[in-house]
C-alpha cells in the first residue's frame, strides 16, 4: 500500500434524522486512494419521534384520602451538575448489528436498543453507509437514539463523512460527467465502486437527503476536534469551525457536482497525521479550529499502522483491533476500527488515557 496524506479520496453517505431511516453511503477509490467512513444530529426542536414514543411518560402516584402527602423524588436529584460523559463511534458502514452490541457493551442502549444512557453525550464521526449489509437501518438507529437521547437530557449527533457526499451525490447527480482531474468520472460510479448497496439507494428518502445535507463537518468537544476524515484538507474551506460547516453546507445548496464532487475529493484524502510531519498537521488544526487533541474516523486503524493495504484484502483471519489508535505524538485519535475488513466497530469514552 503507499502510504501519504495525498493518497485518494473515498466516497460518504450520511442519514437523515426525521423518519428514522437511513441513506447509504460510499467509499471511492481509484485515481484518489483508499476507502474511508462519517454523520449528524437534528437539533431537539426538529426531531421526529417514532410513532407511539412518550418521551416525557411517567406514573404518577394515586393518592387516597388521608394519605400523609410528601414530595414526590426529583429523578433529577443528586444528579451530576453538567454534561453526561462523552462517546464517540468509529466509521459503521452498514453493520448494524455489529454496533447495537458496540451500543449495548457501553451502556449507551438496551436489550431493546432505546437510549439508557440518560444525559450521556454520543458522537458519529461518519460514514453510515456503503459494503455493509444495512447502511439505511444504522441511519434510522442515529435518527432514532437522537431523538431519545435529547429527551432524556443527552444527545446523539453525527458528522458529514466522505460517504455521505458520495451519497448524496450519487442521488442527486447520477450519471453526470464530473471534473475528476483524472479524466471523466460520476458519483454514481464512484459509489458503486466504494461499496454502494442497491438497497440502500432503494430505501433512501428526502428526509434523509436532507439530513445529510445538513451534517457539520467539524465541532469541538470538551477539548476534542472531531472530524471524519484525517486530512488537513479543512482549512480550504474557513478559518473557523463555524465557517468550514457553513461553507459546507452551502457548497451542497448550490448543488454544483463539481462544486460537491471537489469537496467529496478533498475530504477522501487521508493520512495527513501519520507520516513525517503528521503531528505538525494535527496541530495546524488544533491551532486554527481549537481543542487539544483530533479525533477521527475515516482511516481504519490496520492501515494506520500498515498491516494490510486494502479493505478488500481476502485475510480471512482479519486484522486485530482492540481500541483507538493513538498517534501522532499523542495528538490524533483514530477511531476507525476497520469492521469491513473483519476488524472492530469502536464505540469509546473520551478522554482517552495514552
Amino acid at each position: 500500500m503507499t502510504q501519504g496524506a495525498g493518497q485518494g479520496p473515498e466516497v460518504e453517505r450520511t442519514a437523515v434524522l426525521r423518519d428514522f431511516r437511513v441513506p447509504a453511503y460510499v467509499n471511492e477509490t481509484g485515481p484518489y486512494g483508499h476507502s474511508t467512513h462519517p454523520g449528524d444530529v437534528v437539533p431537539a426542536d426538529e426531531e421526529a419521534y417514532p410513532e407511539g414514543y412518550t418521551p416525557t411518560e411517567q406514573d404518577l402516584p394515586v393518592i387516597h384520602h388521608g394519605d400523609e402527602l410528601q414530595a414526590a423524588a426529583d429523578p433529577a436529584a443528586g444528579a451530576v451538575d453538567g454534561p453526561g460523559p462523552l462517546f464517540v463511534v468509529g466509521d459503521v458502514h452498514g453493520y448494524l448489528d455489529e454496533l447495537m452490541s458496540a451500543l449495548q457493551e457501553k451502556g449507551l442502549v438496551d436489550a431493546a436498543g432505546s437510549w439508557c444512557a440518560g444525559t450521556a453525550r454520543l458522537w458519529f464521526l461518519g460514514d453510515f453507509t456503503d459494503r455493509g449489509p444495512d447502511g439505511i437501518g444504522v441511519i434510522d438507529l442515529v435518527m432514532r437514539l437522537s431523538a431519545e437521547a435529547a429527551a432524556a437530557g443527552g444527545y446523539c449527533k453525527a458528522l458529514m463523512g466522505n460517504h455521505e457526499l458520495l451519497l448524496l451525490g450519487a442521488k442527486r447527480f447520477g450519471d453526470t460527467p464530473v471534473n475528476s482531474g483524472a479524466g471523466t468520472a460520476t458519483f454514481q460510479a464512484a459509489w458503486l465502486l466504494n461499496g454502494g448497496q442497491k438497497t440502500d439507494m432503494d430505501r433512501l428518502q428526502d428526509h434523509h437527503l436532507q439530513w445529510m445535507a445538513r451534517l457539520d463537518a467539524v465541532e469541538e468537544v470538551d477539548g476534542h476536534l472531531l472530524v471524519h476524515s484525517d486530512t488537513t484538507a479543512y482549512l480550504d474551506y474557513g478559518d473557523s469551525i463555524e465557517a468550514v460547516n457553513d461553507t459546507v453546507r452551502e457548497t451542497l445548496t448550490r448543488n454544483d457536482a463539481d462544486e460537491v464532487w471537489d469537496l467529496f475529493r478533498k475530504l477522501t484524502k487521508r493520512f495527513s497525521f501519520r507520516d513525517e510531519g503528521g503531528a505538525d498537521h494535527v496541530r495546524s488544526l488544533l491551532d486554527t479550529y481549537g481543542g487539544t487533541r483530533i479525533v477521527h474516523g475515516h482511516s481504519p486503524i490496520p492501515y494506520l499502522l500498515g498491516e494490510v493495504g486494502s479493505e478488500d484484502d481476502e485475510d480471512e483471519s482479519g486484522p486485530v483491533v482492540e481500541g483507538p489508535h493513538v498517534y501522532a505524538d499523542g495528538l490524533a485519535i483514530a477511531m476507525d476500527g476497520g469492521v469491513t475488513m473483519a476488524g472492530k466497530l469502536l464505540v469509546q469514552q473520551l478522554p482517552l488515557d495514552i
